[in-house]
């Protein structure tokens, strides 16, 4: 392999490995991410996020609640192992938007405001829409580009293809 080839490979996008790896790493901090905050409010029992809800004045805070936390980790798991992405898209935007608007939005953009640093460590304020809005482009990606190599899709497109030769 040529020098030239190489550097390019490495300054250049796209990096010099296959395109549909891009969408590896998003699945996994994606899934991850809402599989960790879904199981977060259900083990800190999840009439503590209804109690949220109900605070927060938004309607219907029972179905509201559990059905954040079971769409949370249904989606979760869909999108970490590249299954029904589109479909699991459509509640975690949804969960994402209903987040930036009723708790977020009011913070500002960012999502880290460093207050203050003292002998017990940083001190941080109320996180803005920020990393919501990262979640969303990153799922918006995987609808856009699909799920990638290694994902219950791209077993099924294999099968589907292989079946229809």
């Amino acid at each position: 392999m040529k020098l030239s080839s190489l550097l390019t490979g490495v300054i250049v996008s796209p990096a010099a490995i296959p395109e549909n790896f891009f969408a590896i790493p998003l699945r996994l901090i994606v899934g991850f991410g809402f599989l960790q905050h879904g199981f977060a409010k259900l083990f800190r029992g999840g009439d503590a996020f209804v109690g949220i809800l109900v605070a927060m004045h938004l309607p219907l805070p029972e179905l509201l609640g559990w059905a954040t936390v079971v769409m949370e980790i249904l989606c979760g798991a869909l999108i970490l192992i590249g299954a029904f992405v589109p479909l699991a898209a459509i509640p975690a935007i949804i969960i994402l938007l209903v987040a930036i608007f009723t708790a977020h939005l009011p913070y500002g953009f960012s999502s880290i405001k460093l207050l203050s640093y003292d002998a017990m460590g940083a001190h941080f304020g109320q996180p803005g829409y920020e990393t919501d809005l990262l979640y969303i482009a990153s799922i918006l990606a995987l609808v856009i580009g699909g799920a990638g190599p290694f994902s219950v899709e791209a077993i099924l497109r294999r099968r589907l293809s292989y079946r229809s030769k």
